[in-house]
């Protein structure tokens, strides 16, 4: 569990809850979690997950890497995960690498190749989704703008 702090309130924040991406809300870029994730809206790019689900109105452009994936909307890119659901209004264009279990429900519509993969285990650790970066890469990248105090000098 997570202390946060905004304004004079302290908010504490499970790393386990679900995030979710409302049908209001379009991402472009890499986003990862080691929690739980529902797509109800639009992203383009690759998705990493603990848990992803895609609602009825989600679309991802992308690649997804997940233990257990829920597709009930649109996926445009390769999935591997361990468990697999395709739902009956469930689209797939790429194709589809499982570990355990793959079901798909009447209705559901896939064009891309299954395959089976020998690995029961996940890839996906903490350490896998949030790599640190080395401190003399990010110091020699990042760069900040010059703050002065106007108020110190005078």
């Amino acid at each position: 569990m997570k202390n946060y702090m905004f304004g004079d309130k302290k908010i504490k924040i499970k790393d386990s809850e679900r995030s979710l991406i409302s049908e209001t809300v379009s991402i472009e870029g890499t986003i990862n979690s080691s929690g739980a994730i529902d797509i109800a809206g639009l992203v383009k790019g690759p998705v990493y997950s603990k848990e992803l689900i895609i609602r009825d109105t989600g679309s991802i452009t992308g690649h997804i890497e997940a233990d257990d994936v829920e597709i009930h909307g649109h996926l445009d890119g390769k999935v591997s995960a361990q468990n697999i659901v395709i739902g009956a209004t469930g689209t797939i264009k790429g194709d589809i690498e499982f570990g355990n279990n793959l079901r798909t429900e009447n209705g559901a519509d896939i064009d891309g190749y299954i395959k089976k993969t020998n690995s029961s285990k996940s890839k996906l650790t903490g350490d896998f989704l949030f790599k640190k970066k080395d401190k003399k890469e990010s110091v020699d990248t990042e760069e900040r703008p010059d703050v002065v105090n106007k108020e110190a000098i005078a």
